[in-house]
Order: C-alpha cells, then sequence, then structure tokens
C-alpha cells in the first residue's frame, strides 16, 4: 500500500520495531476499519523500495531511554493522527483501545506497551524554526520536525528550514536579449510557454532555471494532484536566487514575495494539466512598451502553470517591501502576446501601504509595477481647483463661441473680411478643442484603447489647429500693417486654411500611426486610491510632447508674442495721433484691448506652457481663469467688428484680389476703443 494512502486512514499506527514495512489494518490483527500500520526500525535507514516516499516515513531515534520521532511537514499538512506503540510487547490487541475524547499527546499505557497519541498539526503547525537547537542536534538534520515521545508535555522541535533552495538546477541555452542588452518581450513569452515541457523533464518537485543574465526562474511540481496546496516564492533583490518558501509568516523577510493559491492549482488540474507546475520567472531589463513606461525596480515577473488561469477568487499577491521609489506605483499585466508589452490594469488591483505595495490579481500572465509620475508642485487642493475651473472655464469659453458662430453664420447678407474669417476658424478650432477636453476624461473611463487612441488624437489635432490659427492671426495682422490693408495674394483665405487645417493633421496621423496616442495616468498624491488619479486620453510619451507641444507652441509663441508688440506699438502711435486730434481724450491703452489682443494671438496659453519652480501654481491658475474668458473676448471681438462692416453691396470689388481688407489702416479700429472713454 502506498504510504501516502496508508496515513490518510482513519487510524495511523506507527510501530517501534526492527524493520521497515507499513500494511493497511483491515488484513491484520483483527481490524474491522480502514487504519495504517507501519513499522519503523529505531535508528535505521529505510530500504530502496521506499525511496520516492523517504520523507513521508516517519523516523524513530533511540537515544538511550529517550525515543523520539521525526516526521515531515507532510505530515502536518495531513493533519495526520498517529499512535506511536513503543514496548516490550505491542500486539493487535492494543490496538483494540478506546480512543481519547481529545487526541492531541496523550498516552495510554497497558502493561507491556505504550501508545502515544499525537495530533501532528495541532503540536508542531505552530512551532517557529530553530537553527541553533537543530543544529545542536545533527548537523546535518533538515526539513523534519521532532517530537520527543517520552516527554509528559507537548513539545516539537522544528528542524523544517522554511526557506527552501531548488532540488535541481537547470542552464537553458535560450537566446533572450537583443545587442543592446535589453530582453526580447516575444522571447520571453515564447520561454514561459514551453514550461510544461521543462517540468515533464525534471526528476525533482524542484528546480532552478538560469536562461543567461538577468533571467532566473523557479519550477515547482507536485506529484499527487490530490495533495496541492498554495506555493510560495520569496527572493530579496533582483541579483538573488528565488526561494521556495513554506509559510508566510516567512514571507515578511523578503522584499519580494508572490503567493500561488491552491485555486490556480486547482483550474490547472481541471483543464487536464498531466503534472502541475508552477514556474516563476523574474526578467531584468525588458524592452519597454511604446509607452516607454517606467517598471518599478526594472522587474517583470512571468508565472505560467501549463493552462489559461484567470477568474480567480483567491488571488494572486505579488509583494514588493522596502522598495524606495518616486511616483504612483500601479499593477499591470501583459499576456503575452505581440512583439512588446501591452501592459493592462485589468484583473489587478493595486493596495499600498507605508510598508509597501501589493498586487492582487485574478490570472496569470507578466506582471509588473508601472510607475507614474508624481506631481511633486501641485497639492490635492490645487490640483481639484484647477480640474474645477478649467472645466467651468471650457464651457463659459464654449457658449461664447458657439454664440460667435451662431451669429456669423445668421448673418451671411453681410461680407466677411479676410480677418473675420480667420477669426471664424479660430474659433472652430477652439470650440473644438473645449468640446474633446470635456469629454476626454469620459472616454478615458470606458477602457476602450481604440475610443481612447481616437480620442487623444482628436484633441491633439484640434491643440495644434488652434495654435495654427493663433500664428495664421499674428500672420494677417502683420501682412495687413506692412501692406496698409491692401492684401493682394490670389486665393488668401484658402491658402491660409490648407495651412492651418492639414499642417496639424499630418503630425497627428503620424503619431497616430507610430502608437503615441493612449490612455494617461494623472495623480496627485501617493496613495491606491482610484479617486486621487485622473484617467485621460493623451499623448502617451514625454518626449514627443515636448518636441511636438512644447516646440510647437515655443515657436508660435515666438512669432505671435512678436506681432503683439508691434500691434501695442502701433496702437500708442495711433492713441498719440488721435489725441492731437481730440483733447482731453485718454491717451492710455485699456487693458481690455490688450487682454482681446493676447487672447486673439493665444498668448495667454503661455503660462501653462512655461510654468516652472516656485511660478507653476500661480501660472496655472492664471491660465485656468483667463482661458475661461478666451470665449468671451473673442465673442466681443467678433461683435465689435461685425456692427462695424456695412451691408454687402453688388458693387464693384477690387481688380487685384477678391480677398481684401479695407484699404487703409482705419480697418484696424480697436474694437475695444469705445470702452476706452
Amino acid at each position: 500500500m502506498d504510504i501516502r494512502n496508508c496515513f490518510k486512514q482513519k487510524k495511523s499506527f506507527v510501530v517501534v520495531d526492527s524493520f521497515y514495512v507499513n500494511i493497511n489494518a483491515t488484513n491484520y490483527w483483527g481490524q474491522t476499519k480502514d487504519n495504517c500500520i507501519v513499522f519503523v526500525e529505531t535508528n535505521g535507514t529505510a530500504p530502496e523500495i521506499y525511496k520516492s516516499s523517504i520523507p513521508d516515513i516517519p523516523k524513530i531515534k533511540n537515544n538511550g531511554s529517550i525515543l523520539k520521532l521525526h516526521i515531515s511537514k507532510w505530515h502536518i499538512d495531513q493533519r495526520v493522527h498517529m499512535y506511536v506503540l513503543y514496548g516490550t510487547f505491542c500486539n493487535g490487541t492494543q490496538l483494540n483501545f478506546t480512543d481519547p475524547a481529545n487526541c492531541v499527546f496523550n498516552t495510554i499505557d497497558t502493561e507491556l506497551c505504550h501508545i502515544r497519541c499525537i495530533d501532528t498539526n495541532t503540536v508542531c503547525k505552530k512551532s517557529a524554526y530553530d537553527k541553533e537547537e537543530c543544529s545542536t542536534m545533527a548537523p546535518n538534520l533538515k526539513n523534519e520536525y521532532i517530537i520527543d515521545i517520552n516527554s509528559t508535555t507537548t513539545n516539537c522541535i522544528n528542524c523544517n528550514n522554511p526557506v527552501k533552495k531548488p532540488e535541481e538546477k537547470k542552464v537553458l541555452n535560450t537566446t533572450l536579449s537583443e545587442k543592446g542588452g535589453e530582453i526580447i518581450p516575444a522571447n520571453a513569452a515564447k520561454l514561459m510557454n514551453d514550461m510544461g515541457n521543462l517540468a515533464a523533464n525534471i526528476n525533482g518537485s524542484s528546480a532552478e532555471i538560469s536562461v543567461g543574465e538577468g533571467v532566473k526562474g523557479v519550477l515547482v511540481k507536485e506529484t499527487h494532484k490530490d495533495e496541492v496546496e498554495e506555493v510560495l516564492f520569496a527572493y530579496q533583490s533582483p541579483n538573488d536566487s528565488i526561494n521556495i518558501i513554506d509559510n508566510t509568516e516567512t514571507l515578511k523577510n523578503f522584499s519580494r514575495a508572490v503567493t500561488l493559491p491552491k485555486e490556480a492549482f486547482d483550474k490547472a488540474i481541471a483543464q487536464n494539466v498531466s503534472i502541475p507546475f508552477a514556474a516563476l520567472f523574474r526578467f531584468i531589463n525588458m524592452a519597454k512598451d511604446e509607452k516607454n513606461s517606467t517598471v518599478l525596480g526594472n522587474e517583470v515577473l512571468a508565472i505560467e502553470m501549463g493552462a489559461a488561469i484567470a477568474n480567480l477568487t483567491d488571488k494572486i499577491n505579488i509583494v514588493f517591501t522596502n522598495m524606495t521609489y518616486r511616483g504612483i506605483p500601479s499593477c499591470h499585466s501583459w499576456n503575452g502576446q505581440g512583439s512588446q508589452p501591452n501592459w493592462t490594469s485589468d484583473g489587478c488591483v493595486t493596495n499600498i501601504t507605508k510598508h509597501g505595495i501589493t498586487c492582487q490579481c485574478s490570472h496569470l500572465t507578466f506582471f509588473a509595477i508601472l510607475m507614474t509620475p508624481l506631481n511633486e508642485t501641485i497639492s490635492d487642493s490645487d490640483f481639484k481647483n484647477l480640474t474645477i475651473i478649467t472645466q467651468v472655464g471650457c464651457g463659459l469659453s464654449m457658449f461664447f463661441l458657439a454664440i460667435v458662430l451662431f451669429m456669423h453664420f445668421l448673418s451671411r447678407r453681410i461680407k466677411a473680411t479676410n480677418a473675420t474669417k480667420i477669426l471664424i476658424n479660430l474659433v472652430c478650432a477652439l470650440f473644438l478643442l473645449n468640446l474633446t477636453f470635456l469629454v476626454n476624461n469620459y472616454v478615458a473611463n470606458l477602457n476602450n484603447s481604440v475610443g481612447c487612441k481616437i480620442m487623444a488624437a482628436l484633441m491633439h489635432y484640434f491643440m495644434l489647429a488652434t495654435f495654427t490659427w493663433f500664428a495664421a492671426q499674428a500672420f494677417h495682422l502683420c501682412l495687413s500693417l506692412y501692406t496698409g490693408g491692401k492684401i493682394a495674394i490670389h486665393r488668401y483665405i484658402l491658402k491660409i486654411a490648407i495651412t492651418s487645417w492639414i499642417l496639424p493633421s499630418v503630425i497627428g496621423i503620424v503619431l497616430l500611426c507610430i502608437g503615441k496616442y493612449g490612455e494617461q495616468v494623472i495623480s496627485y498624491q501617493n496613495t491606491g486610491n482610484a479617486a486621487d488619479r485622473v484617467m485621460m486620453c493623451w499623448i502617451t510619451d514625454n518626449s514627443v510632447h515636448l518636441i511636438i507641444n512644447i516646440g510647437y507652441y515655443a515657436l508660435v509663441f515666438l512669432f505671435t508674442f512678436t506681432t503683439f508688440i508691434i500691434m501695442m506699438s502701433w496702437f500708442c502711435c495711433l492713441r498719440n495721433v488721435k489725441g492731437a486730434k481730440a483733447k482731453g481724450e485718454q491717451s492710455s491703452i485699456n487693458i481690455l484691448s490688450v487682454m482681446g489682443l493676447c487672447f486673439m494671438l493665444g498668448i495667454t496659453w503661455g503660462f501653462a506652457f512655461f510654468a516652472y519652480g516656485v511660478f507653476q501654481v500661480p501660472a496655472l491658475y492664471l491660465f485656468t481663469i483667463l482661458n475661461s474668458f478666451q470665449g468671451f473676448f473673442l465673442f466681443v471681438y467678433y461683435y465689435k467688428t461685425s456692427r462695424m462692416l456695412p451691408p454687402a453691396s453688388d458693387g464693384k470689388s477690387s481688380s487685384v484680389s477678391n480677398i481684401t481688407d479695407k484699404t487703409s489702416l482705419s480697418s484696424f479700429t480697436n474694437p475695444y476703443s469705445n470702452w476706452l472713454s
């Protein structure tokens, strides 16, 4: 009878004798129930026929008059009740005793035989590993629990080191890295898919696996499907070997720990896995995803069990403690498909405490903790205030921009000047930019990657288009001043419109094709709460953001600000001339005139793009508040200029071009000038 099945019977009798054998008790000594009788040789060694079951066979050591029972962790996990028979004459008559009411460490004595009843789980489960005492007893003693049978009190010395090294070592001749030293993700996924074959080829129950520099793993297999339990792994640093751990308390001694629940093994067995196994691999310096995401510790963990494991109720725990990091950690997974990791937070929950980070995931795959840069200069209250001001300001600005568009298309009888046509295009771009910004967060929270990329591309396009129309407005003002209002360029507005609408679309299409748009998390607190994060569809590569957005607007700002200085000089000259003719009229430029010109040229955007250091928060407040009135001032500008224009007539048009402004500088009368007096 198999020794394991023998010990699973109702009663297990360990008879101290001079030989080894185990028998089914129903066939011997008149037993009427399925019990197990194991004869153990004192100070003996189990014969070769028990080689595969040696860890499960109890041992009896006799040191003078002291008998000590040596058992394994398996007996404790299986809650085996052992009845140890020792004395000068123990036979079948002693086996028919009455069970004690509470078998923990009880003694039943007869004239020639003593029976010690031991509940292995109760006696030894809570005993702590005592390395010093075990070394004193026997230097080579390991993986055993020792019980003094002669003692009158409950006792158990734990010599089972909870930190286990794998039984075998294997080195795989597989190329995972490229010339630059980064591990190729597709090669790593292929390696994990081959773990089933490797599990079948190892002789022991565990093996340490090395695959080149930066890749180490451990494979543990269970040969008895009905006895699988949770498996624990742990290691201290990225350069250390991965250990197999016996209990959860010991995990606290390591900075990295992984717990695979029993449910995962049950699901693997249900999918007809021939040999239940679990393989954990650690990949250092794996190639980054298309978002260039930062991975905590540059460590990617992968778990494979030879089956598709998902929807676990008892989650896989991945714990990182005593880690130094900057930013907001978030647990992500990758299913191993594709040439690059496509990290997603689906199926994983991130718990952040003062001690470390815990990832609780319901499926098997590749795992990593991605870091979102922490906003170190904006407080929680400032972030929330700016968010509210921005949303309200966008809504207010859209309201006035919508009125401008309504008035323009309603009053088609009035012939629009070039300046008005450019203004209407700017209003359209700005209106669509505000609209896409307001719906962006809603789309991001839908968790639709395709929809999020499209939303990010649209918002980016309208932002670049708005910048371009700022530049177009400045160009028109400079050209009008230079030509005295007589612009003689064929299809002037058409050329400006094509440039201003098409150029941003080219940039957007290129970024969309190379995968630079996606979901971005804006965090402002170092916690794991979802309430402290704002989801947004935007550019995922910070380098692209700096080059395209900051660089593009910097050029636009340089041009529009120069135009602003020129226009302000012209206003000053105009006011001096007007002041000489109209005594008593104010000679200073009204602040509303300056602000109107700033909004028309997009100068106020500079507060957001050039806000750094201690001036960042005040600059962002100025940006959000001032841009809340952008639609209003553009509305005032349109309303004033439209009132100055006469109704369209069928008279002679310019012979130079169909698209000209008024032929004198009087066409540049400040629309806010009526407010000066």
